[in-house]
């Protein structure tokens, strides 16, 4: 009788043995994730981004705050030259996004057209994020009665707002109205803006006549665009590219809100407003 009596004692102890243990494991694996939620560390990436990208990614960084609740995004929004110029003066910047190639491009040694071999973009990092259109808008009745570019050069118009041509939409404004050929005949029009969005106030508030915009801006501030600039217009197509700077040291994190501005919740936010995506 003795046997079994010690058999069962001995199944018991093992059993008690084997459940002690498994506890032991339960808790080590908890402890080690616990452990590894404690080390990650806060980040703050700041994200220098055309004006014209405010609302949108004013948007996008709400959601990110639950994606990515370790990050705080911090944006500089501005015309696209002074951003450049900001980052070559040595500004505190994880992640550029640029209205125009040509400001990506004199940060970029990689292109033919960076004549001052600045290197300050992360290789591999450059991409083209979004397209947009440039739109010709008018003050809410559009009391002008102006229907196209063309109209500029008439007497309908005595005031037009366009960005400065340091600034990719005064660029663009630039070389539609030159293709025209009425450039030159126009400069007493012109008053010129810092960005695209003092375009859309002078325009938004009646002091200007009409106002050369992105179209996601006129989206934006609830202006009525009467005519799209035609794609002949343009020598190259309105892509922003964005791209991790060289110089960051948060390059990961900043690579990975790059990688979720890219991202089917993103598209919907950009497309919402009239942004096109690249594929």
């Amino acid at each position: 009788m003795k046997k079994p009596i010690s058999f069962v004692m001995i199944l018991a102890m093992a059993t008690l043995l084997a459940a002690g243990c498994g506890s032991a494991i339960a808790g080590t694996t908890a402890a080690t994730a616990v452990q590894s939620e404690a080390k990650a560390e806060p980040v703050e990436l700041t994200v220098f981004a055309a004006a014209s990208m405010t609302e949108t990614l004013s948007e996008i960084q709400k959601m990110y705050g639950v994606v990515a609740p370790d990050v705080t995004l911090t944006f500089n929004f501005d015309s696209s030259g002074t951003l450049k110029t900001q980052i070559e003066e040595g500004a505190d910047c994880d992640l550029f996004i640029s209205a125009a190639q040509k400001q990506m491009n004199a940060l970029d040694l990689t292109h033919t057209k960076n004549t001052d071999k600045l290197d300050l973009i992360l290789p591999g990092s450059r991409v083209d994020l979004l397209e947009n259109k440039v739109v010709l808008v008018v003050p809410e009745g559009n009391p002008a009665g102006i229907q196209s570019f063309e109209d500029v050069n008439t007497d309908a118009v005595s005031m037009i707002a366009l960005g400065n041509t340091d600034v990719p939409v005064g660029q663009y404004s630039e070389e539609i109205f030159t293709k025209m050929g009425v450039w030159d005949g126009i400069q007493d029009k012109i008053t010129f803006a810092s960005n695209v969005k003092e375009v859309t106030t002078q325009v938004s508030e009646g002091v200007v006549d009409c106002g050369v915009v992105y179209a996601t801006d006129a989206f934006s501030a609830e202006l009525t665009p009467v005519a799209e600039a035609p794609a002949d217009m343009l020598a190259t197509p309105v892509v922003y590219p964005a791209a991790v700077i060289k110089s960051s040291k948060h390059a990961e994190a900043a690579q990975a809100f790059l990688d979720y501005l890219q991202t089917a919740a993103c598209a919907t936010v950009f497309e919402k407003v009239g942004f096109t995506i690249n594929q």
